[in-house]
């Protein structure tokens, strides 16, 4: 194939050099328009890197299977356990005091993966602005900045929140953030950045695919190709000058997470942590988790889906799962930790998944396949974990931490968070002996309070609820 006008002779050789020619096949039928996107998304494409990663023998197939790691997995050996915090809360107490000052010297920031829609829910919007409060409707979004800002507060100091948004959901997201003046989130502290994306190869001869004559087939590159935007946003070199070097990371499904928590902060900086988990006692060796365990004394998480049967039903001498602790996706990272493993791509493995991609053909006609068809590459933030020199793994109480909303319906779904943010209000409130009627509607804004300790001195004691009620600042 000879380059066609107008297409930029370096990219050309770029495309002879990996066989990927085929692209420019409807060069000539598209307008000036389609062809500056074509060209734009052709510039961006790693094509070294996408021949590596589909190579027979490549590190993204050729490595140790996950299930083969299982095998040797033990419990992770560095654990804060739930029941030891509450016998003996001395350590406790001193970590709260390290989280909290760290937070006062500006040092911390938030990372917010809010890369998804919510079409699982049947909500035709990106999933964080779903009208998840009980009495207000109050979304997602609106709860989790909230509860920043009131951390900030406390702290006396503002904490900058770095929302990673998709293609899918980046410009809803920022027109969302517009209409409601951030939610009171200064400009200053509130950063958009946008997850990368990785074209999709034929399973067979490893071609990139086109979704339609002008336009690559893509999809995100996973919550792993956080690293690689943050780097590529130059949100790392914004993070420096302000000072942060500890990260708070959590995802916009969960409103009971509780954000910049001090105590996890203080326990990551004491135990001298690269990385920290929060995770939670599973339900079930059947649970639907990533399972946090140590293989080869390295600290890892595996996936539900990766883990055989007979090793997630594994039990210990007390009849308790061995394999317990099922990841949150709620971490703690060091800066600097982070920004090595981003500029160090060795170490951060890509991971190959068969999938049905609609495409093109030869002939230009729209195929869309029956059976998977394609190679799809992603990148997991946990596999920042073995990396680590040290890693902490930190046990919450799920009830009152961990209520995604993933499901229309059943567990996981509105009705269940709505009733986990109803109870713990109503926990907060009785704990300052007010009377929550049974199944009465109740929401406090994290603007009022972030527990019950601070509800005491906002809710006068002898408050009478005898409807749905809204508690704001």
């Amino acid at each position: 194939m000879n380059n066609p006008a107008a297409f930029p002779e370096d990219l050309f050789q770029k495309l002879e050099e990996f066989q990927q020619t085929h692209l420019l096949t409807w060069w000539s039928e598209l307008d000036p328009s389609q062809q500056d996107e074509l060209v734009a998304q052709i510039r961006q494409i790693n094509f070294a890197q996408i021949q590596r990663l589909y190579s027979p023998g490549s590190s993204a197939d050729s490595e140790e299977s996950p299930a083969q790691k299982a095998e040797r997995a033990t419990r992770p050996a560095t654990v804060v356990r739930l029941t030891d915090r509450q016998s003996d809360s001395s350590e406790s107490t001193q970590a709260i005091a390290a989280g909290k000052e760290c937070l006062s010297a500006g040092k911390v920031g938030a990372i917010l993966v809010a890369g998804g829609q919510g079409s699982r829910l049947g909500f035709p919007h990106p999933k964080g602005m779903y009208p998840v409060g009980p009495v207000r409707q109050t979304s997602l979004f609106q709860i989790l900045v909230e509860q920043l800002l009131a951390r900030a507060k406390q702290a006396g100091q503002p904490i900058s929140y770095f929302i990673m948004t998709s293609d899918a959901t980046h410009d809803d997201t920022v027109a969302y953030f517009q209409q409601n003046q951030n939610f009171g989130l200064a400009a200053e502290n509130l950063f958009f950045f946008k997850q990368g994306t990785m074209p999709a190869v034929d399973a067979q001869t490893g071609k990139i695919l086109l979704e339609s004559k002008h336009r690559i087939a893509v999809s995100p590159d996973g919550h792993g190709g956080m690293l690689a935007a943050l780097k590529n946003s130059g949100m790392f070199d914004e993070m420096r000058k302000q000072g942060i070097d500890t990260l708070y990371y959590h995802q916009v499904d969960n409103p009971t997470a509780i954000v910049c928590d001090p105590e996890f902060l203080g326990y990551h900086l004491k135990r001298n942590a690269e990385v920290s988990v929060k995770v939670v006692s599973k339900r079930s060796a059947d649970e639907k988790m990533g399972v946090v365990c140590d293989v080869d004394q390295k600290t890892q998480i595996i996936e539900y889906s990766d883990l055989p049967t007979h090793i997630a039903e594994q039990t210990d001498e007390q009849g308790q799962l061995l394999h317990w602790a099922g990841s949150t996706a709620i971490h703690v990272f060091n800066r600097d930790f982070l920004e090595q493993i981003a500029d160090n791509d060795d170490q951060f493995p890509f991971h190959r998944a068969n999938k049905k991609v609609p495409h093109l053909d030869a002939s230009g006609s729209q195929v869309t396949p029956e059976t998977p068809n394609a190679i799809k590459f992603e990148r997991f933030i946990f596999d920042v974990l073995p990396v680590a020199d040290t890693v902490l793994v930190y046990e919450i109480d799920r009830e009152r931490e961990f209520n995604p909303l993933k499901n229309a319906e059943g567990q996981d779904s509105p009705a269940t968070v709505q009733a986990a943010l109803m109870r713990i209000a109503s926990e907060w409130l009785s704990a300052c002996g007010v009377e929550v009627p049974a199944d009465c509607p109740v929401e406090i804004s994290p603007l009022l309070a972030l527990d019950a300790e601070e509800l005491k001195s906002r809710v006068p004691s002898d408050l009478t609820i005898s409807g749905p009620l809204y508690l704001g600042e």
